[in-house]
This record gives C-alpha cells, sequence and structure tokens, in this order.
C-alpha cells in the first residue's frame, strides 16, 4: 500500500514537469515560427521598396539592421528551444529512473512483508519443538516390559502421548514447520553442528552418522541445527 503511494506521487510529479516542459516548448516552437513568418513578410516588403527605390539608401540600411535584429531573435529563441529540449529528455530519462527506483522498492517491500507473514512464527516454533522433544523423551523412557497388560494404565498414558506427538508434528508439517533427516547425508555447516567424530566403518568421511539433538527447519530456513557425529577416517 505504502509503495503504491510513493510510486503514484512520484509518477505524478513526474507527468506534471514532464506537461509543464512540453507547454513551454510548444510556445516557444510557435513563437519560433510565428517569428519567422514576420521575417518573411519583412523580407517582401523590403524587396518591394527596393525595386520602387522610393524610400533611398538611408531607408534601405535601416531595413537591414531590422532584418538583423529579427534574424538574431530567432536564433535566440532556437537555442531556447533547443534547450527546452534537453531539459524534456532530462525529465524524461529522470521519470523512467524514478519509475524503476518505485518498482524495485515496492518489489523489495513486498518480499519483506511476506517473510514477515512466513517466518513471524519463528521464534514460537523454536518453543514448540522443545515441548516435542520433551514427548519424545518421555515416550523413548518407557520400556516395552513396562507395557504390558498387567499396567493398562501406563499404557493409555503411553498411547495417549503417542498420538499428541502424532497430531504435534502434523501442526508442525501445516505450518512449514519440518525435521531434518540428516542420518546418510553430508556434513552442512548451515543446517548441522558437530558434536563428535565417528570412525567410518564403511561410510564415506564427512557422512553424517549419529544424531544427538535433532534440528528443524521453517519453510528451509533453519531454525535449530541439528547436533551430529560426522565420519572421518580412523588413524591407524
Amino acid at each position: 500500500m505504502i509503495c503504491a503511494a510513493l510510486s503514484k506521487v512520484v509518477t505524478n510529479m513526474a507527468m506534471r514537469y514532464l506537461r509543464a516542459a512540453g507547454e513551454n516548448l510548444h510556445h516557444l516552437k510557435c513563437l519560433i515560427s510565428h517569428t519567422t513568418r514576420i521575417n518573411k513578410g519583412s523580407q517582401c516588403l523590403f524587396s518591394s521598396a527596393a525595386h520602387q527605390r522610393s524610400a533611398g539608401d538611408e531607408n534601405n540600411v535601416d531595413d537591414s539592421e531590422d532584418e538583423s535584429g529579427k534574424t538574431v531573435t530567432v536564433r535566440m529563441l532556437e537555442m531556447r528551444a533547443s534547450k527546452l529540449e534537453e531539459q524534456v529528455q532530462d525529465l524524461t530519462a529522470r521519470y523512467k529512473k524514478a519509475l524503476a527506483d518505485s518498482d524495485t522498492v515496492r518489489r523489495r517491500t513486498q518480499k519483506f512483508v511476506e517473510d514477515a507473514k512466513i517466518f513471524g512464527i519463528q521464534s514460537f516454533c523454536k518453543d514448540l519443538v522443545e515441548v516435542a522433544d520433551m514427548l519424545a523423551k518421555s515416550t523413548d523412557s518407557v520400556s516395552e516390559e513396562e507395557l504390558g497388560d498387567q499396567n493398562p494404565t501406563l499404557k493409555n498414558l503411553y498411547d495417549g502421548l503417542l498420538l499428541i506427538q502424532e497430531q504435534l508434528h502434523s501442526v508442525f508439517g501445516k505450518h512449514g514447520l519440518q525435521k531434518m533427516t540428516p542420518i546418510g547425508g553430508k556434513y552442512d555447516p548451515y543446517q548441522h553442528e558437530i558434536v563428535c567424530h565417528v570412525a567410518a566403518d564403511g561410510s564415506e568421511p564427512g557422512t553424517v552418522t549419529v544424531v544427538t539433538h535433532e534440528g528443524y527447519q521453517l519453510h528451509g530456513r533453519t531454525i535449530r541445527h541439528a547436533h551430529v557425529g560426522v565420519a572421518v577416517e580412523s588413524q591407524d
């Protein structure tokens, strides 16, 4: 909205300046044309008077001076018209540049607004993934022996936690929050944080083999690095 208003103001100002310069140039060209016609008429009258030879040599000198003065006036008007044409060209170039600049500002502002909508929940997502970690630790801490028929209350509680955990990750997916799966992939400093090195037993050096802390991305942007162990060549 701000960009549209700015672009409208710039456009109106530029069009006003161009219109004023164009009107001045048009009036000046009309004045040059009118002066030229007067000059030609004076030349015709002067020619008729010369043929009649009724005014004498002094009148001929005065007519020559008038003709010279009118010629100088026409030249001055033509120079002024040339300067006005240069001003029109300069204003046109500035107008085009202003339009390009306003379009750049509009696109940047639009991108900023879109990013704000997408990543405005980034801090909230960082807190939610901590809740997901606690749910994962709670379910992982229960062994299969404890989930037997002798303890139905614990099993129901465990099943409820699994449903909550599944629903939570479903909500994550709807909003573009995804858990990383770095196992088997190459180490990426923008996504991973190395916490240990592991001997590369059958794995290519630089490959992620262990994850000690899950990482998350929001619409492709890393909001929490995964803590990983990277395979390295063993030194004999």
